[in-house]
């Protein structure tokens, strides 16, 4: 019963540091903006026209993006490691990424070998969120085709590697023959970028993403029993290809929906299902799992907000802030539970 009682004030105190964190979030940029006409553009009664555009159009989405990346790219973290067992995989490791990546290179670097045809669909707004799309279905099928035919739930791991590093070095090969215009538009797209989203794109966004925690949490009770071994599980009736078929699906809708539209994010993934087991000390998903949501958010929040650099024009790239920020905090967790829960 205590327990569970600190449990549901960890939760509070998580919840709320997510709310003073989304305002905190709504509150920087480049122009002041006083807290109280903030508060009131969210219900249309601020009189400067132009503070509510900044409000409304471009902090609110790049709020809302910023909870979706923390809270996906967790959860999918803690679906890998646990599936995998290992706890260096992330929502990564499948080669999803590197798909996407595979893409927008084709997309910005293949008109250089291909010729114009490439360069005509550069005109679409959705030009690389679909290309990235693309690149990650296609690696998601090839994943999922081998899972199928595969035991061993480790060979999954290595192959999804072997993807990864089969995709990198197409986009070595297109790097080497574009032109520098180019390679500087595919790795400002490395960065990451969480304000670029309008709220059509965040609403695609969201409804892939909302069917990828659905699935997640559906899988409960088998990603609970996966931490016992594949053995354990099968002999607790647990169909093991079919719950390894639909981690696999969730993650990849999850990660590589998120890196379609905001690019690459590291860190994250990786690093908050550790962060999480070293503040609940526990490996039950159902804890784990809101948890994750929750901490994700939160620090997905912050490292925008120091992105932003106050009172500044510029923006540093969210990819650096994440590695910079978040590496040394898991370390230092780490060294002083002097242990990895697993």
């Amino acid at each position: 019963m205590e327990t569970n009682k600190s449990y549901k004030t960890t939760f509070i105190v998580l919840v709320l540091v997510t709310l003073a964190c989304f305002f905190i979030n709504i509150s920087l940029g480049s122009i002041s903006i006083p807290n109280s006409e903030i508060l009131k553009s969210f219900f249309g009664s601020i009189n400067n026209r132009s503070w509510q555009h900044i409000i409304l159009d471009y902090r609110l989405p790049k709020a809302f993006t910023a909870i979706i990346v923390g809270s996906g790219l967790g959860i999918s973290g803690l679906m890998m490691q646990t599936l995998f067992r290992n706890p260096l995989a992330g929502p990564f490791v499948l080669g999803i990424t590197s798909g996407a990546s595979l893409g927008v290179a084709l997309t910005i670097m293949g008109a250089s070998i291909f010729g114009g045809v490439l360069t005509a669909i550069l005109i679409s707004k959705w030009s690389i969120v679909i290309a990235a799309s693309l690149g990650s279905f296609l690696v998601l099928l090839a994943v999922v085709i081998v899972s199928t035919r595969v035991r061993d739930t480790m060979a999954i791991l290595i192959i999804g590697l072997m993807f990864g590093s089969i995709t990198a070095a197409v986009v070595s090969v297109l790097s080497y023959f574009s032109s520098a215009e180019e390679l500087q538009q595919y790795i400002f797209w490395g960065f990451g970028s969480l304000g670029n989203l309008t709220w059509e794109e965040l609403l695609v966004l969201f409804i892939i993403y909302l069917t990828g925690i659905f699935i997640s949490l559906s899988s409960i009770k088998a990603l609970n029993t996966l931490l016992l071994g594949e053995n354990y599980a099968k002999s607790l009736g647990l169909n093991i290809k079919k719950s390894r078929l639909l981690l696999i699906i969730s993650t990849s809708l999850l990660a590589g929906t998120i890196t379609a539209f905001v690019g690459p994010i590291a860190f994250v993934g990786l690093a908050i299902p550790h962060m999480t087991r070293q503040i609940f000390s526990t490996s039950n998903h159902k804890i784990l799992l809101p948890a994750v949501f929750l901490l994700g958010a939160i620090v997905m929040l912050l490292c925008d907000c120091i992105a932003q650099l106050p009172t500044s024009d510029y923006t540093l790239p969210i990819n650096a802030i994440t590695s910079l920020i978040g590496a040394p905090v898991v370390i230092w967790l780490l060294v002083r539970k002097r242990r990895m829960m697993f």
